[in-house]
């Protein structure tokens, strides 16, 4: 399975990626989200590690991802480690001016399971799932 989301956000790139970077924020934009708490300290880099609970389809997921490629202030690459549902995430930023940037997300995984049976279905309820919550992530951003 592969989606992916892309959108401008009137911010500077350093604010946007310092944001989106940061796993404990992801709750404040990705809907499913319960919680993100960092397992290593700070700061974040390459090797950083962080549990995540999220619900999707009525189903409570519990995830451990790593970062496995770190360019500060302009690429952050996540994987699972552990989990029910191995996913790979890449987030990218890229500045267009002082105040405006253009993020891009690639996101891959494997269904198992329930998941799996319904691949299909799951890949256009994944989608608009990633387009909302990059949505709101500019909404957010923009907004503050």
């Amino acid at each position: 399975m592969k989606l992916s989301a892309t959108r401008e956000i009137a911010q500077p790139a350093t604010a946007v990626f310092a944001f989106f970077s940061d796993a404990s924020n992801n709750p404040k934009w990705q809907k499913g989200q319960r919680s993100c708490v960092w397992v290593t300290p700070p700061p974040i880099g390459l090797g950083s590690v962080y549990e995540q609970e999220a619900r999707f389809l009525g189903r409570r997921l519990l995830n451990r991802f790593e970062v496995d490629e770190f360019e500060p202030g302009e690429v952050i690459t996540i994987s699972s480690t552990q989990g029910s549902f191995p996913i790979r995430v890449r987030r990218s930023v890229e500045p267009l001016g002082p105040d405006r940037c253009r993020v891009v997300a690639d996101i891959s995984g494997e269904p198992g399971g329930v998941f799996r049976v319904a691949s299909t279905l799951l890949q256009r309820l994944a989608q608009r799932s990633v387009d909302a919550d990059y949505d709101r992530l500019k909404q957010l951003l923009e907004s503050s």
